[in-house]
């Protein structure tokens, strides 16, 4: 008789992109069937999208260090190959041994993106694992969910049985090795779970107490924290196809509207020199041509220069590639440009005047923009240009701005290059309040004033030559805002919506509006709830996390933003945001 991973490997040569379900990747680890507990890391996306994430590389080789336990992993099918599992009952499997997801004791889910809500029901589905924790008796893995969404994991909260609020390093271990001992001493989940919460950073929803606090996880030794020096290679392209050298966490900047610069606070860097020997390691067991410099504002890393001159003569012999991605316009230099040589640079602007920039702190001046010329003078003949949308206090003029800038853009490079020829790339975003945020009471503005706004900017663009203009949908990022400050409530909106066929939602292709309008109505739950202004004043679902930044901070930085008021640079010293009680900022 057939097992399921060779009943599921007979299906594929009728599927996309079959190598996306075969496994054995290089550098995969080989483990013992004979450990203590199971880990299965469910990514809710493709495969190439699942195998870019760093967060999960890291996670997967710490658990694999372990001679006791073992992880695997599970990525998101699409939808052509779920259709003939379910025809030809096949339940959800690893990649590493086709072991069915029940079978694991722990199943963790990566949630990067509101709009992979529906997927992780439509793995659990494929499994055969109940949605709702409370459905789940003692056959059932315990399940865990982790990533940048546990910001706020009211809105799925329902459907694990723990949340890892923070970074994951040290936590996995810590419930793995509860786990284990409760298979040891035979403890049933509940016990399990009652141990559970004292670890620092989980949060148990099923026995969660009002009134109680749950203080996220920081990695207190960054510099020594594991990194995995033998990234698995992916059978397909993904979408980051390069060694990722992660240089700090957190963000000196504290932009207004970014959730990930408060969230991942308080900043901690790993020296140049452990870097550099990361990077170096990372090629000669991949062979990748790229290395990818990864931060949330690569350019602000203090040791980036050292860094640089650290690896000029390894990536000179091996022909290997420096990307750097995230680049602020004040500390972008001509040197940098050289040695990155890439074909184009990125920049992130977010808002198109100075009246606007000061008011989402993003410290950006007119004369910085001018220092894209270094990129020109280095034959740099493409720019990608991010921007933001639906700001608070946004007007008009600041959106006609955007144009101004790439009109100025385009006259800089005719002067220092004496020839037409530019490419700017323009993308906007749309503004959404996100938790931990200054901005995270403020409204967001209607699908109509969205729409108008992007055609008033695309009309701007149009008459400047060699200027694409790219934004996000509409309906997405009205959903997005809604999960994002959601409550308990949208559990049912979440499963209602998956019943009526929502899943890919990220995937423009697959995104059906429909069905989640269907579901919020069908729940009896009024969207605008949670796009509207939020009253400063009353609680939110998210306010029993401790995240380390306190609401006052947050308050006071969205006064100062009403006051057209910036704060300075962390690195110029510290403004009092609360994070070091959690962990010792390295840049102060």
């Amino acid at each position: 008789m057939k097992s399921f991973k060779d009943k599921l490997i007979s299906l594929l040569p009728e599927v996309e992109k079959p190598a996306r379900y075969t496994g054995g990747e290089w550098n995969v680890p080989h483990k013992s069937e004979n450990v203590r507990a199971k880990f299965c890391f469910c990514f809710p996306d493709l495969y190439e999208i699942g195998m870019s994430n760093l967060g999960l590389q890291i996670l997967y080789d710490e658990i694999n260090r372990r001679e006791d336990f073992a992880a695997e992993r599970c990525y998101a099918p699409k939808t052509d190959l779920a259709e003939k599992m379910r025809e030809n009952g096949i339940p959800l499997l690893s990649l590493e041994s086709g072991t069915p997801l029940a079978d694991f004791d722990i199943v963790g889910f990566s949630v990067q993106f509101e709009l992979l809500y529906t997927n992780i029901l439509y793995m659990l589905d494929l499994a055969g694992i109940p949605f709702l924790a409370a459905d789940r008796g003692e056959e059932y893995p315990i399940l865990l969910a982790g990533g940048p969404c546990a910001v706020n994991p009211e809105p799925f909260a329902d459907f694990f049985d723990c949340v890892v609020i923070g970074e994951g390093e040290g936590v996995d271990i810590a419930v793995l090795e509860l786990v284990a001992e409760g298979k040891e001493k035979g403890w049933n989940k509940k016990e399990i779970l009652e141990r559970a919460k004292s670890i620092t950073g989980v949060y148990v929803p099923a026995l969660h107490k009002e009134g109680e606090t749950v203080t996220k996880a920081v990695v207190q030794d960054f510099e020594n924290s594991v990194y995995p020096e033998r990234p698995l290679v992916p059978n397909v392209e993904a979408v980051h196809d390069r060694v990722t050298l992660e240089l700090y966490r957190g963000c000196a900047s504290g932009c207004r509207f970014c959730q990930a610069g408060y969230y991942y606070r308080p900043i901690r860097e790993r020296s140049p020199e452990k870097c550099a020997d990361y990077g170096k390691k990372m090629v000669e067991a991949t062979g990748y041509g790229e290395i990818s410099m990864c931060s949330l504002s690569t350019g602000d890393y203090s040791g980036l220069q050292k860094l640089m001159d650290e690896l000029k003569p390894f990536v000179h012999e091996k022909h290997v590639t420096l990307a750097l991605p995230s680049l602020r316009l004040s500390s972008f230099n001509g040197e940098m440009a050289q040695e990155s040589r890439r074909s184009s640079l990125t920049f992130a602007p977010e808002a198109g005047t100075q009246r606007l920039s000061n008011v989402i702190n993003k410290n950006v001046t007119d004369e910085e923009i001018d220092n894209i010329g270094k990129a020109f003078e280095a034959g740099y003949d493409n720019v990608k240009l991010y921007f933001m949308l639906g700001l608070p206090t946004e007007t008009d003029e600041d959106i006609a701005g955007i144009a101004e800038i790439c009109r100025r853009l385009r006259e800089l490079y005719i002067k220092i290059r004496g020839k037409r020829g530019l490419g700017i790339s323009v993308s906007c975003a749309v503004f959404i309040p996100k938790p931990c945020t200054p901005f995270q009471w403020e409204e967001q503005i209607s699908m109509p004033e969205m729409l108008r706004k992007q055609n008033y900017l695309r009309g701007l663009l149009r008459s400047i030559k060699g200027v694409t203009f790219s934004w996000h949908g509409a309906e997405s990022s009205v959903l997005e805002a809604a999960l994002a400050r959601g409550d308990k409530k949208l559990s049912a909106v979440i499963k209602r919506a998956y019943e009526l066929g929502a899943k890919f939602d990220s995937w423009t292709e697959q995104f059906d509006w429909n069905a989640w309008t269907q579901a919020f109505e069908d729940c009896g739950v009024n969207m605008s709830d949670y796009t509207g202004a939020l009253d400063v004043d009353k609680p939110l679902p998210w306010d029993f996390i401790d995240t380390g930044v306190t609401k006052r901070y947050l308050e006071k930085q969205r006064e100062l933003a009403y006051q057209g008021i910036t704060t300075k640079n962390c690195r110029e010293g510290c403004n009092g945001c609360g994070a070091n009680k959690l962990g010792r900022c390295t840049i102060i």
